[in-house]
């Protein structure tokens, strides 16, 4: 059996201390007593640790050995359309556990009015989203859940490869078009919101370097089209 996995802010002179709600549940609710062990990460190295203290406030770690952390995730970063937000946090968290680099909420011109403003006081909750599916997937370095843009900002971050998910792409299946991508640098999928893209929305994103693909013959939700892009990315680096 795996041992559970948490993250910690650094590792320094082979001590580390867990706080936060983190250090509450290892504490109270999984009972943790000095002398177990468990496995910490600090987005960079993987160690196998032995509580010396536990407290709900602080858990603290003495390093017992280094582990190797395995290849690198891919760099893969969504660029997700704002949708009802039970629906994107359940995204979050699955593309977080396929293994993706980074997840930028984007405003679009079919999202829902409201949607933009409310995801500045959500942002926080979806980073917490992604460090508890991290954990949960033993992942060693949390996705970064960046701030959420409009589509016109988003478009214009540079990426090594860019690529925008649509229904009307005309015989280019995303598999067809990630061939291209190198593995080494960043590519960028870029998902519609319900309704899809508006015709200038196409236009800018040809405009700007970002190729059309489709993921097949039938019409997903955004959310399903994020999860299937990252599981087909993945795929291509293994």
């Amino acid at each position: 059996m795996s041992r559970r996995r948490f993250f910690v802010d650094r590792i320094e002179r082979d001590r580390a201390a867990l706080t936060g709600p983190d250090a509450h549940h290892l504490a109270r609710v999984l009972r943790a007593e000095p002398g177990q062990r468990y496995e910490i990460t600090d987005g960079a190295s993987l160690c196998l640790a032995e509580i010396e203290s536990a407290d709900p406030r602080q858990v603290q770690f003495r390093v017992i050995e280094l582990l190797d952390p395995g290849p690198p995730l891919p760099p893969i970063v969504v660029l997700a359309a704002l949708i009802k937000f039970d629906r994107f946090e359940w995204m979050i968290e699955k593309v977080t556990e396929l293994g993706v680099k980074a997840v930028v909420p984007v405003e679009t011109a079919r999202s829902e009015t409201g949607l933009l403003r409310a995801a500045v006081k959500r942002v926080e909750r979806w980073r917490k989203i992604a460090r508890e599916s991290s954990q949960q997937s033993r992942r060693v370095q949390i996705p970064e859940i960046r701030e959420a843009v409009s589509l016109g900002a988003a478009l214009r971050e540079p990426y090594g490869m860019k690529i925008a998910l649509d229904e009307n792409a005309a015989g280019a299946s995303l598999l067809q078009r990630a061939q291209a991508w190198d593995r080494q640098t960043e590519i960028a999928i870029c998902i519609g919101p319900e309704g899809g893209w508006t015709d200038s929305e196409r236009t800018a994103m040809r405009d700007s370097g970002w190729l059309p693909a489709s993921l097949g013959p039938t019409i997903v939700r955004a959310e399903t089209a994020g999860i299937a892009a990252a599981a087909i990315l993945l795929q291509l680096t293994v």
